[in-house]
């Protein structure tokens, strides 16, 4: 079964976005600011790009999702850094909705529409465990049956860590967190156009069969200054603490994050 993944790398969607913007030049202009991007370059090299390049399971595609405006130095830098990863695809497209524009990406990533897939999606400051690839695959057969009766299902990996890089190096916790973006996976049976980028990521059980998984951490979510979801007056800060001996561990063997590499690219 295809497993496709998804990361919108400051992708100026109309809609998506927490923080409106007055218009696209204006969403366009906060994006592409040096600050932030020099930001998400740094957190997609040092947390993104280690669990996906590490996959024990290297079968799946993974749509970089940019606009058509990306200046040309931060489409030049974009490249390079996946230029080793022949699982990256990177897709640009003009501001459009959010949701169908992502659907459609996904949908021309599929090999065979007419056959089943398996959809997840992440942020560019979000990482995967390296067994992630080969777990969905998994737990996705052992859920035939249940899949076959259904167009979408999804598998929710509620464990994981929230963690906060720097120059200091990292900071983290462990978390259980139902239905996020950045642990979920969702497989599509053939013929089925809906994606995963259908739904908002706290409602899908709403709409569909779910099945939680805690046994073991999947994924980190990163958190920085210019997190989305974290731009609001309302949002509290999170303190977060250094990590225990434990907690760096599963991040070096499980996410290939450390706190080497960190301070490095924050530097």
């Amino acid at each position: 079964m295809q497993v496709i993944g998804l990361c919108r790398f400051s992708y100026p969607a109309e809609g998506g976005f927490q923080v409106e913007h007055a218009d696209a030049q204006a969403r366009a202009a906060y994006l592409y600011a040096p600050e932030r991007m020099e930001e998400r370059f740094r957190t997609f090299e040092a947390i993104t790009l280690p669990g996906l390049r590490g996959q024990t399971d290297p079968d799946f595609t993974f749509v970089i999702l940019i606009g058509e405006d990306l200046p040309e130095p931060f489409a030049e830098r974009l490249f390079s850094l996946v230029a080793e990863m022949p699982q990256a695809v990177i897709v640009a497209r003009p501001p459009g909705p959010h949701r169908p524009v992502c659907k459609s990406v996904l949908n021309a990533a599929r090999h065979d529409p007419d056959s089943p897939c398996i959809q997840f999606r992440m942020d560019d400051d979000d990482s995967v465990s390296f067994d992630f690839v080969a777990r969905v695959r998994h737990d996705a057969e052992t859920l035939a049956p249940l899949c076959a009766q259904n167009k979408l299902v999804v598998i929710d990996y509620n464990r994981g860590y929230l963690l906060r890089p720097g120059a200091d190096g990292i900071r983290a916790e462990e978390c259980v967190l139902p239905y996020y973006p950045m642990g979920m996976a969702m497989v599509v049976q053939g013929g089925c156009g809906q994606s995963i980028m259908n739904f908002a990521h706290g409602k899908v059980a709403q709409f569909m069969p779910t099945v939680t998984f805690t046994d073991a951490p999947m994924y980190v979510r990163g958190h920085n200054d210019f997190n989305d979801s974290r731009q609001k007056k309302h949002v509290k800060p999170i303190h977060l603490p250094r990590p225990s001996a434990e907690t760096a561990a599963a991040l070096r063997e499980r996410f290939g994050i450390t706190d080497e590499i960190v301070r490095q690219v924050f530097a």
